[in-house]
């Protein structure tokens, strides 16, 4: 039963996530605004702010949709844990565990469980997965 479960978990999972990210992508992009963005990624000394900003907000809405679509996620799942790198660095450390206090908490938790939907091969639906299939290796010229 647990194999029966497992890849639809392992949807839920990504589907969740991946609005996660798209959500505070978005928000950077379109509430906020780039410039915004970029101002507060240059006050956290942030290197390269006017271009870590975009690069944040378009990682976090592309990579959140193949996170939804289970397409690419080694990828996508290495460049979100990434970015949650960068938040630990630039934002969180120093300031406690907790996440009510501005630590580290929730950022850590995006970490893992981006590597571990990145490398989890995506379970139900997951565009990979159906193309991974098509993939096995085939004899070529080989005689009877």
């Amino acid at each position: 039963m647990l194999e029966r479960i497992g890849p639809y978990t392992l949807l839920l999972a990504r589907v969740v996530i991946g609005i996660v990210f798209i959500a505070h992508g978005l928000q950077k992009l379109l509430s906020s605004g780039i410039d915004e963005v970029t101002a507060g990624f240059t006050h956290l000394g942030i290197p390269l702010a006017a271009v870590a900003a975009p690069a944040v907000a378009g990682s976090e809405v592309l990579c959140g949709l193949a996170f939804i679509l289970g397409a690419a996620l080694p990828v996508a799942g290495v460049i979100l844990a990434l970015n949650m790198v960068g938040a630990y660095v630039f934002v969180h450390a120093g300031k406690g565990f907790f996440s009510q206090q501005g630590g580290f908490e929730y950022v850590l938790v995006l970490f893992a469980i981006c590597l571990a939907i990145g490398f989890s091969g995506g379970g139900a639906l997951a565009l990979d997965r159906l193309w991974r299939r098509d993939r096995s290796p085939v004899a070529v010229g080989a005689a009877n």
